[in-house]
């Protein structure tokens, strides 16, 4: 896919509109200020530490190469022309590349208004296109939102790995959840 190719547009149930874009180089402040919010926020995500503007760099030139040649999904939400969201989906390789790795983020005051619901369901489409067949993510099983969020969506629990995660001195299972996608 095209570096800042749209996608399509909807309106959140809160009535803001909502883009649904390619992500962009121009978006790299928006996104190393996006990731260091949430690890602020200390978000239910696997980064703990802030990123520099080097390390985003790096990150961000992989990711658009391989969107660009459709080694990977990634849809970028974008409300009044600023960068809310990133859905992700990453195919395993070899004997599991019809399996797809999904993770999401959405900044803070844009959640609970259907911005993620539908970011997901592009993702899930996109992934189709890339014959991805089952799409596989991990949650904190502390992360109710993002739980309930993946069950309506037709995410189910095939596994548990306790103690996984460490957060401030308490441990959080890992919970393994499984889509095949029709």
């Amino acid at each position: 896919m095209r570096e800042g190719a749209f996608i399509r547009s909807f309106v959140a149930r809160d009535g803001r509109p909502v883009r649904l874009r390619a992500p962009r180089w121009s978006d790299l402040d928006d996104m190393l200020e996006f990731i260091n919010s949430l690890v602020e926020e200390k978000a239910q995500i696997t980064a703990m530490e802030k990123k520099t503007r080097d390390e985003e760099i790096d990150w961000l030139a992989k990711l658009l190469s391989d969107v660009e040649k459709d080694r990977r999904i990634a849809i970028a939400a974008e409300v009044d022309g600023r960068f809310i969201g990133l859905v992700e989906v990453t195919p395993e390789r070899g004997p599991s590349a019809h399996v797809g790795i999904l993770g999401i983020a959405v900044r803070d005051g844009y959640r609970d208004v259907g911005i993620g619901t539908e970011m997901i369901r592009e993702a899930e489409n996109q992934a189709r296109r890339l014959g991805i067949e089952i799409i596989t993510l991990d949650v904190f099983a502390s992360n109710l939102r993002a739980l309930h969020l993946y069950k309506k969506l037709g995410y189910k629990a095939v596994g548990c790995i306790p103690r996984f995660f460490k957060r401030d001195g308490a441990y959080i299972d890992r919970i393994i959840m499984a889509k095949t996608l029709t």
